[in-house]
């Protein structure tokens, strides 16, 4: 969809400081270009893709800006998975599964922990 309506989902781009107004301290790749923000909420009118639009958004801020996106999804990435670390959460599950089943058991744990309780209380 290229348009947006009243009432619809939508993203704005805002221009918040040219590239004369950065910062000096910043590596030479990011201060030749301006300083962006994208911010999401309800039109407040009617715009196609490029045409200025407020938005007002769910924290009620009206915000105005360039239209860039109707009925925009979130999309977030930390990067690639780090092999060494895709097994972490499944091994520890399973150490933790096979400590509680020795404990439960009478059985000496097998892992942690092996802190002495907190006086009065319990491990």
């Amino acid at each position: 969809m290229d348009r947006a309506r009243e009432g619809d989902w939508v993203e704005v781009e805002v221009k918040l400081l040219d590239p004369a107004d950065r910062s000096t301290n910043l590596p030479p790749e990011t201060a030749e270009k301006p300083l962006m923000m994208w911010v999401k909420g309800f039109a407040e009118g009617e715009a196609a893709l490029g045409e200025e639009l407020t938005v007002a958004t769910i924290t009620g801020r009206r915000v105005s800006g360039a239209l860039s996106a109707v009925n925009p999804g979130y999309y977030i990435t930390y990067g690639r998975p780090v092999p060494e670390l895709t097994h972490v959460g499944r091994d520890l599950r399973a150490q933790l599964a096979a400590y509680r089943a020795a404990e439960a058991g009478g059985a000496a744990p097998a892992g942690p922990p092996d802190e002495a309780p907190a006086e009065g209380g319990e491990r």
